[in-house]
């Protein structure tokens, strides 16, 4: 019986910590910006935009889904560098795009002449 309560206990505590915003290392992109040729773009310019993202999530994490989370999480890390700003903006995108009436979403059919 004891051995549930750990497995019961251990599963709980996975959902909690998806439950919130994923830590990312924002560092290699904004070393990267820094690199690039941008005006009023440095290295310091861009963690204070992804502390910025950073914040807006902790404050919205919850009205998105866990699929959008899941989804925008996973393409945000994907490749590159992980990026705040990335993440938010692919969640604000799908929020945007659940709104969408059902037929917006449908994709357009080509008509053959």
């Amino acid at each position: 019986m004891p051995a549930l309560w750990m497995v019961i206990l251990a599963s709980s505590h996975i959902v909690l910590v998806a439950d919130h915003v994923p830590v990312l290392n924002i560092d290699p992109s904004c070393h990267a910006a820094a690199a690039t040729i941008i005006a009023n773009r440095n290295e310091d310019s861009c963690k204070r935009d992804e502390h910025d993202a950073r914040a807006k999530l902790e404050q919205e994490w919850g009205q998105f889904t866990p699929a959008e989370r899941t989804h925008c999480v996973s393409l945000s890390t994907l490749g590159g560098s992980p990026s705040y700003v990335e993440l938010l903006t692919c969640l604000e995108m799908a929020k945007a795009v659940a709104k969408l009436p059902a037929a917006s979403k449908q994709p357009e059919t080509i008509k053959k002449p």
